[in-house]
């Protein structure tokens, strides 16, 4: 669902309300607590886990000159600091060679902004199916053509896969996003704070859960786990509560570790997902605020 710039600044407001009401002894235990520094991430120069949340919007495209325009559009778009290239949604998904050729074109044309690889599996809500092995063969075909600067890889693939290519990524000097997406429901607390872990264990870069909240205590899940990490990890978190329910998980990831949330031009990759010039708009008031309060 396409968030409008009214029913956003609600959202925003609503969650910064919540954050406001909170009890005061869990303040004071929050402004107590002694975080270890996040492991910034530099990515052609964006500094990943510095600074208010770096901004990530979608290519969707199903054609080669539909991405290549897409990729124009955000590389003159001065509110989005990376590119994610959903390929699943392309008509030549499953064709390597052809997707290695089009590849660095994509690369070009977003003029030196980062790129984001990633073919979601139907399984965690992308668009085309495929099968472990040969979800593997095709990441391992586009990391010798050295376009992308982040990989997403699914956890839930196949050991060996997931294993392999985290390896081929970093042997290419490709950052690993690891994902985890459930378009259902919101697992409890303890299940999305062991699955990030895991990602970390796993050698991700970048840890990332997607889940879908039914009320607002499946946002706050989802929140208090992601604070969880914060508090004794110091990798990157990219944590989301898909829909409009969740939206102030968007919004407001900052307060949690959050350091990456997704925005739109265009067409939404997921439910929930703001115009990135709004979401700019919120992340960096948000920010300043913050940092003037410190």
């Amino acid at each position: 669902m396409t968030l409008f710039p009214s029913r956003v600044c609600a959202a925003a407001l609503a969650g910064l309300l919540i954050l406001a009401a909170a009890p005061a002894s869990a303040q004071s235990a929050a402004a107590a607590t002694t975080l270890p520094p996040t492991k910034v991430l530099d990515v052609r120069g964006v500094r990943i886990g510095e600074g208010a949340p770096k901004t990530i919007v979608p290519i969707t495209a199903a054609t080669a000159d539909e991405a290549l325009a897409q990729a124009a559009r955000i590389a003159a778009n001065a509110d989005t600091d990376i590119a994610e290239w959903r390929i699943d949604y392309l008509d030549i998904a499953l064709d390597r060679k052809a997707l290695a050729r089009l590849g660095p074109q994509v690369a070009k044309a977003l003029h030196g902004k980062p790129l984001l690889l990633t073919f979601r599996t139907k399984a965690e809500g992308g668009a085309k199916p495929i099968a472990d092995a040969d979800y593997g063969k095709l990441y391992a075909t586009l990391l010798k053509t050295r376009f992308a600067d982040l990989l997403d890889v699914e956890m839930f693939r196949d050991a060996a896969v997931v294993q392999a290519l985290v390896a081929q990524a970093h042997a290419a000097g490709v950052a690993v996003v690891m994902s985890s997406h459930d378009f259902e429901r919101t697992p409890d607390t303890a299940e999305i704070v062991a699955r990030l872990q895991r990602q970390q264990a796993l050698g991700a870069d970048v840890l990332k859960i997607a889940v879908m909240p039914h009320d607002a205590g499946d946002v706050l899940k989802l929140l208090d786990a992601t604070w969880q990490l914060r508090r004794r990890n110091d990798r990157p978190l990219l944590t989301m509560a898909m829909g409009g329910t969740g939206v102030v998980s968007r919004l407001s990831g900052e307060t949690f570790g959050q350091v990456l949330t997704f925005g739109m031009l265009g067409k939404a990759s997921a439910p929930g997902q703001v115009e990135v010039g709004r979401l700019r708009e919120v992340l960096d008031t948000i920010h300043q605020a913050a940092s003037a309060a410190r």
